[in-house]
Formats: C-alpha cells, structure tokens, sequence
C-alpha cells in the first residue's frame, strides 16, 4: 500500500537527521516507526480490555507470592 503524507520541516529534519545517523533510508525507518506504533496501540487496546474483564470478574487475579510459590520459585 502505497500512502503519502506531508511532514512538517522540524520532523523531516528529525527524520533526515536519524536516517543519517542510523544509516537507513528514511522510508525504512518511517516503516518501522509506524510498525511499531501500530503494535503500542495494539498493545494499549488489549491491556485495556483485560483491565475490563478483570474490573468485571470476569479475568481472575493471582498474588504474586501464590503464583512465585506454584512454580517452585519462592523467595
């Protein structure tokens, strides 16, 4: 998919900078940036959902030191 979009100068002074830096090509480190965006917001969403479930009763909870105890690996 091909998208484009227009940078203010102080970010593609950032971008040209960091490709420079890094030695990437501006493209492959937009690609990379939104990538990994993509995968924060994910990230947020499904934490946002199991707080829910767990707010709900729906998502049990463990303490620590039963969970560390379970698996052999007590303090």
């Amino acid at each position: 998919m091909t998208i484009s979009f227009t940078l203010d100068p102080e970010t593609e002074r950032r971008l040209m900078a960091l490709a420079e830096r890094t030695g990437e090509a501006a493209s492959d480190l937009i690609r990379n940036v939104i990538a990994n965006g993509i995968e924060d917001v994910e990230d947020y969403f499904s934490a946002v959902e199991t707080l829910r479930r767990i707010e709900s009763g729906e998502e049990k909870t463990y303490p620590l030191d039963q969970v560390m105890a379970e698996l052999g690996l007590d303090r």
